[in-house]
Parts: C-alpha cells; structure tokens; sequence
C-alpha cells in the first residue's frame, strides 16, 4: 500500500475546516453558556474560585462530547454545525432546568465557592453530554 498524498491532501483540508469550525462552535457555547449563566466565571475564576471553575468546565467537556460525536458521525459542514447548535441548545436548557428547577440559589453557592455545587452542575453538564453524543449515533 502506497501513500495517496492527493487524497491526504483532501482530508487534512476536511479536517482544518472541521477543526476550525468546532473551535468556533466551542468558543461561542462558552461565551453563550456564560452570558446565560447568572454569575461571572471569568471573574470568579480569576479569584481562585474552584466551584467556577469546575462548572465551566463541566460545560465545556460535556458540551465537547456531544461535538465529538457530531464529528464523527456527520458528512458535511452544514450538518456538523447543525448538531453542535442543536447540542449547544440542550447543554443550556439543562442548565437552566437545573437552576430554576433544582439550585435556586446557585448564583450564591458559586459565588461561595460552594465546590459541591460546582462539581453537581459539571455532573449534570457531562452527562448531558454523554446522552447528547449517544443520541447522534443513531
């Protein structure tokens, strides 16, 4: 078996535009996700605030998962981006179900500090994730 350099050339190309794209789609989930959330990562991290941090970055993994799998199952740039909006949109509503629904006061337990809280919303984050990313395989 020999090496088709046109057809790497191909691909590598499939693969910058996927990985650009799903750059794109995490950087504006993160800056969504953090204009719906109630507190201020970015502020709250810059203080050490651990809780914060590990919420954003629950988000942020579990939000990757389901972007993973759209990667992997999809053919076309349209369709990729369809799914990590689609899986984008999920990530906050669960969210915002948790916090009305669940942890009323969760702009208070951030703010604390509270890692508990931070480790319970990375929790659901990542499993929302996992579902998310389960469900595009089919």
């Amino acid at each position: 078996m020999s090496f088709d350099f046109i057809m790497f050339q191909t691909q590598a190309l499939y693969f910058l535009v996927a990985f650009a794209a799903s750059g794109v789609l995490a950087i504006a989930f993160k800056v969504i996700y953090q204009w719906m959330t109630p507190y201020k990562e970015t502020d709250l991290i810059k203080q050490g605030n651990v809780a914060a941090s590990i919420a954003l970055g629950g988000a942020l993994v579990g939000y990757v998962l389901a972007l993973a799998s759209a990667l992997a199952h999809t053919t076309s740039l349209p369709e990729l981006l369809a799914w990590g909006v689609l899986a984008g949109v999920i990530q906050i509503v669960a969210f915002t179900i948790v916090r009305v629904l669940f942890l009323k006061n969760v702009k208070a337990r951030i703010e604390a500090g509270e890692t508990a809280t931070g480790v319970y919303l990375a929790s659901i984050s990542i499993a929302v994730g996992l579902i998310n990313a389960a469900c595009m395989t089919s």
